[in-house]
């Protein structure tokens, strides 16, 4: 898909104009920001608006998280234990302290 974000308010009178129109190429509408298909079409989109932007459009392309991919199980796990947890008043830093999940600066530091 093809993240298009904006950052004035011509910009975004622009993205609303062309979400109107063309609501088939449009997966989602955030306000500044819309999702567009991963077409060709959906790729015209995109760069339509950011060629007549000025530099307040900026796109991106994305794909969608499969969150069983084995790079995503430790934070997977610990997501899913941590919602799981006794109390909803405890931080995740004390709820992984002690356990086989990663402490927060564990994470932080490790890509994926």
């Amino acid at each position: 898909m093809f993240l298009v974000i904006t950052y004035s308010k011509a910009a975004r009178q622009a993205l609303r104009n062309v979400c109107n129109r063309h609501e088939d190429v449009v997966v989602r509408r955030f306000g500044r920001a819309a999702l567009f298909e991963a077409t060709e079409f959906g790729a015209f989109c995109a760069l339509r608006l950011r060629a007549t932007g000025e530099g307040d459009v900026q796109v991106e392309r994305t794909e969608p998280l499969n969150e069983f991919e084995s790079r995503f199980e430790r934070a997977r796990r610990a997501a899913a234990a941590f919602e799981a947890r006794e109390s909803p008043y405890t931080p995740y830093a004390k709820f992984a302290a002690g356990t086989d999940h990663p402490a927060p600066e564990a994470m932080r530091d490790r890509e994926l």
